[in-house]
Formats: C-alpha cells, sequence, structure tokens
C-alpha cells in the first residue's frame, strides 16, 4: 500500500514523515534485527538474489510463515517453487513475534457464528488444524523451537473474567474442547506471579515457541524438499505468470503473495484491506532465582487491553514482555521507554532490572481481525494475521499449496469471512487507524 506522508508522532518519532519503505524504514538491508531471537539462533548461510530469468510451477513472494509454509508443501506436494524474499527468510513478523500459538480463529467463536454461521465449526477445525501443524513442524524441522505448552489470557474486570468463563464452557459443550481452565484473582496471581488481574483462563491445548527458530527450520525443510530459495529479492512487479524484481524474472503458472504488513504497492486490492502497524518487545536480563514467583509453571500470557500486554519467560528465565503504543511507522529510537511501563504495571517488582534487548516488528491488522484470504487469475493471498499468525499463517501456507493442488475447500472457507477496505484510501488510512487506537489506548490508560 502508499504509505501515506504523515502520521502522529509519539515516543521521539517524527510528526509528519515522508512516504517510507517500511522494508527499510526500521532495519538495516540484509540484517535481522538486535532481537534476543536473532542472537540466541544460528543464522542461516544467506542465500543468493535472483539473477536473471528463472521458471518454476510457483513462484512464492514472501519468506516469512506464509511464504515457507507454502512452498515447503507444495514442493513436498512435487512442484517446482521459487521463493523470493527481500530481506532474510524470518525478517518480518515471522522472527520478531511473541511466539503465542493459540487455540481458534483471531475472533471468538460467537463472533463467526453471526457472521458465517455454516462456516464457523469448519473455521474451528482449521485453527485447530494449525496448532497441531506448527507443533508438528517445529518438531520435526526445527528441534521444537522451544515449544511450551499453556497461553492464559488474563481480564481486569469481573465482567470479562465471567465472560472468558463462560466462552470456555460452551467451547467445551458445542465444540468438544476441554482443555481450557478458569482462573480466579488468586489462581492468575499463583500462575503469572501478577497481581493486576482480577481473573483468567489458562489454554492448556495452546502453546508457545521460539518464532525465528521455527522459521529457520521452515526454511531449511524447504530446501531440502527442493525450493530454490532467493533472498535479497525484492519484487517490485506481480502479473499473471510472472514475477518481477530489480535484477531478474520468475515465469511461474501460480503465484503466492505472503509479505503481510510488508506487502507495499505490489497488489493494490490486498493493500486497501491489510494495514501494516508496528509492535514491540523487550528481553530483560536472566533472572536466575531472582522472582520465582513470575510464571512458575512457564506458560505465555496475553492480557485483555487493546494494546495487548503479552509476555513469557525463555529457557535461561529472561522475561520476554511485549506492549506499549507507538503510532506512525518509524519505530520509536528508544523502545524500552514504551514497553517498560506496561511491563512495570504488571512486575512492579522488576524495576530497576536490565534490558539487554528490544526490538519492533511490523505485522498487519484488517478492519475485522479476521486474515484476508484471496485468489484471482492465479494469484493467492493470505495475509492480516492482526496479531493471530504464528498458527494461521503457518496453515495458510498449506491451504495454499493445496488450493493450487486443486483443493481448495478450506481456502474458500477463510475467503469467505471478507476484510472490508479500510476507510479514507490510501492518504487517509493511517491517520484514521491512528486516531481509532488512540482512542481505545486511551481507555486502556483510564481503566475503561
Amino acid at each position: 500500500m502508499p504509505i501515506p506522508p504523515g502520521s502522529l508522532g509519539r515516543h521521539g518519532e517524527p510528526s509528519h514523515i515522508p512516504p517510507m519503505d517500511l522494508l527499510t524504514a526500521n532495519d538495516r538491508p540484509g540484517a535481522y534485527p538486535a532481537s534476543w531471537y536473532a542472537g540466541s539462533v544460528e543464522p542461516l548461510a544467506p542465500f543468493p538474489p535472483l539473477q536473471g530469468e528463472a521458471g518454476a510451477d510457483v513462484c512464492v513472494v514472501g519468506g516469512g510463515y506464509t511464504g515457507l509454509s507454502a512452498a515447503l508443501h507444495l514442493a513436498e506436494a512435487g512442484f517446482s517453487v521459487v521463493l523470493l524474499e527481500a530481506q532474510r527468510v524470518g525478517f518480518g513478523a515471522s522472527g520478531r513475534n511473541g511466539g503465542q500459538v493459540g487455540s481458534g480463529q483471531r475472533q471468538d467463536q460467537d463472533w463467526l457464528e453471526k457472521r458465517v454461521p455454516g462456516q464457523a465449526r469448519l473455521l474451528w477445525e482449521i485453527a485447530e488444524e494449525a496448532k497441531a501443524l506448527v507443533r508438528d513442524l517445529a518438531r520435526r524441522h526445527a528441534g521444537g523451537a522451544a515449544w511450551r505448552d499453556g497461553i492464559a489470557e488474563v481480564q481486569r474486570s469481573a465482567s470479562e473474567v465471567d465472560a472468558h468463563r463462560r466462552h470456555a464452557e460452551r467451547l467445551a459443550r458445542d465444540y468438544g474442547y476441554d482443555r481450557i481452565e478458569a482462573l480466579d484473582r488468586a489462581g492468575v496471581a499463583a500462575l503469572t506471579g501478577s497481581k493486576a488481574y482480577a481473573g483468567g483462563v489458562l489454554d492448556r491445548g495452546a502453546g508457545h515457541i521460539h518464532p525465528l527458530a521455527f522459521a529457520l527450520g521452515l526454511a531449511r525443510a524447504a530446501v531440502a524438499a527442493g525450493v530454490r530459495i532467493h533472498e535479497g529479492a525484492r519484487v517490485n512487479h506481480v502479473a499473471r505468470g510472472i514475477v518481477k524484481t530489480d535484477a531478474g524474472e520468475v515465469r511461474a503458472d501460480h503465484v503466492v503473495l505472503a509479505c503481510n504488513g510488508y506487502l507495499g504497492t505490489i497488489e493494490q486490492d490486498v493493500a486497501a484491506r491489510v494495514m501494516p502497524i508496528n509492535n514491540y518487545i523487550v528481553a530483560t536480563e536472566p533472572l536466575g532465582d531472582r522472582f520465582p514467583e513470575i510464571l512458575p509453571g512457564r506458560p505465555a500470557v496475553a492480557d485483555d487491553r487493546f494494546v495487548v500486554n503479552y509476555w513469557r519467560l525463555t529457557e535461561g528465565r529472561r522475561l520476554l514482555f511485549g506492549g506499549g503504543e507507538s503510532y506512525g511507522y518509524r519505530f520509536p529510537r528508544d523502545i524500552g521507554s514504551v514497553v517498560v511501563p506496561p511491563m512495570l504495571s504488571v512486575y512492579p517488582q522488576l524495576k530497576g532490572v536490565g534490558i539487554t534487548h528490544a526490538w519492533g516488528g511490523t505485522l498487519a491488522i484488517t478492519m475485522n481481525r479476521m486474515p484476508h484470504f484471496a485468489r484471482r487469475d492465479g494469484i493467492y493471498t493470505a495475509s492480516g494475521y492482526s496479531g493471530h499468525g504464528v498458527a494461521l499463517a503457518t496453515m495458510a501456507g498449506r491451504m495454499i499449496a493445496r488450493a493450487v493442488a486443486g483443493d481448495a475447500g478450506q481456502f474458500d472457507a477463510m475467503a469467505a469471512v471478507k476484510a472490508a477496505r479500510f476507510p479514507g484510501g490510501p492518504a487517509l488510512r493511517a491517520p484514521l487507524l491512528v486516531a481509532a487506537m488512540s482512542w481505545y489506548a486511551l481507555r486502556d490508560r483510564l481503566g475503561l
């Protein structure tokens, strides 16, 4: 999408910024961010850029979970595949996120039953299959990617606690999903080590992983299956049967656009429905034996704020904490100043603990927070996972591969949940989003 010429600046960002390229605005070309994730894995040797002409059955654009999963599953099904990545595989949100592999779709079953009543159960089954797929791929290709069971959702108000409890009961009754345990205030405090919440639920059927280790494992598996990966291969034009970069082109029967928040201007109709936004994470120094009350069972946690706080412990007992808001497409100069205050609101006992890593990433949201799936003229796209992408983006890749092979049932079920265009056109899209998110962030701060 064309990047708007101005935005509301926060936390040291300029209040008016020129049109910018999200692939290079906040990161060095060809380099992973200075995240704890990047510092805790062995990187892959760089793949060569695309030079000249290439041919394949399928050209995949984007080396995150969607693209890598699509490429892997297509190659395993016998298709020849070329994957083009503008930076490094796992460079974007796939290598920077909170690592949570949650249950269900981004919207709950009540929402889905009202809007796509004939498809709600199938969408639940797709989401359950997505969790199983991530766990299986991590085990087979990424050394398990440090998988751990359990995600807690915690709430500030008694009414929200009750709503989550009732939803868990309905999932058990109507969908046979009985892995969710309701927690009162004392239960959440014992689980998390925080007294900030009135209650919550613990989903023992969900889990969390090392996201970059998972992405790199998918890349290794894809190459072993025969996928030709090119990094530093930025796509500037896509049409039926042809994908162009500055240095070459790929001719293919099918094209997969798997760019999420980095789509840019190469597909305007998708860009109108998928909005890139930024999110931030910090990693503390190793906590060692200090603060044993914090996450003793090692679940991941997310709260009910509109600007969600989410956190988990690493194997070395660092706390990874994501949160805070910042509007504008540049990352704040001091990411820690954005994320540490929310962290201390949850864990005031961590005041003075050192922050060793702080990084940002660009994800993508849709108007209804459900991912946008579409296909036309041999071009398949899935994006806009709205913070629920570890499982669904990986599953999207497999659904695209199956659709290319002739089985589009799951893909079309996801595509049936229509994503509306963001209002205002390219020039007003981001400012309107800023205004809406600022209002909800204010409600968070006021406890409304």
